[in-house]
């Protein structure tokens, strides 16, 4: 039972917009070990944070910002595309197909439950594909991938165009991510926004309007509802 310090947190929200990896899969790990095994190859040694943080933009961004951050070399725009390109490679070989303890059961109970999904994810879409099965692959009314938007996380262009597609307002949905640069992405589209610490401790994550150590306890702990009225909007207000 809950306790009156953990009662129930109260969110109306038509649609609930989910990012990919760190929060519906747990393919991080293998992101990781690609990334570093691509820059190793080229003398220069990452961390778990370059990639972890970075998690939700697109590729050749990432690439990029991190090439600048070790070398002081210029690097064409060729020479990023095929580190990428090798990257995807690798992350396919190493590739462990593992879920985000209880994502898949809360996707399925929102869509029973008559609520909207979205995916948004900075990895491309063939990937996806290749990661989701077609049962919850499906359960997606919209996903926009890194393959479908010029700007990628950070940058609110990914969830401003699944509100598009979703054809609800701002205050109509609410994004769980993991990671900053979706948490920031999600917020500049508007969007309230809940991360859970999958992939980061809560000190990454301090900009989301809620954080929970687990979808199991974020389960627990919100209470999601469809509103009853059309100007019933997004509880905006924290515990």
């Amino acid at each position: 039972m809950l306790g009156p310090a953990m009662k129930k947190i109260e969110v109306n929200a038509k649609a609930v917009i989910f990012d990919m990896d760190g929060v519906i899969t747990n393919t991080m790990p293998e992101h990781y070990l690609a990334w570093k095994k691509v820059f190793y190859r080229r003398g220069i040694k990452i961390s778990k944070f370059d990639v972890y943080c970075r998690e939700g933009q697109r590729g050749i961004t990432g690439v990029r910002e991190i090439f600048s951050k070790y070398s002081k070399n210029p690097v064409s725009d060729s020479v990023l595309r095929a580190i990428l390109k090798e990257k995807e490679e690798t992350f396919k070989k190493i590739l462990k197909r593992r879920f985000v303890r209880g994502s898949c059961d809360f996707l399925k109970y929102l869509c029973r439950s008559g609520f909207k999904l979205a995916l948004v994810t900075g990895t491309s879409r063939h990937e996806v594909h290749k990661i989701l099965p077609k049962s919850i692959y499906d359960l997606f009314s919209v996903i926009i991938t890194g393959s479908d938007v010029r700007f990628g996380k950070p940058h609110p262009e990914p969830f401003r165009k699944a509100l598009t597609k979703l054809a609800v307002d701002k205050n109509e949905a609410i994004v769980i991510e993991n990671a900053p640069y979706g948490i920031e992405s999600a917020q500049r589209a508007g969007l309230f926004c809940i991360a859970i610490e999958t992939s980061l401790p809560k000190s990454f994550l301090k900009k989301a309007d809620l954080i929970f150590p687990s979808i199991s306890v974020l389960r627990n702990r919100l209470s999601l509802k469809i509103p009853q009225t059309p100007n019933q909007a997004v509880n905006h207000h924290k515990p």
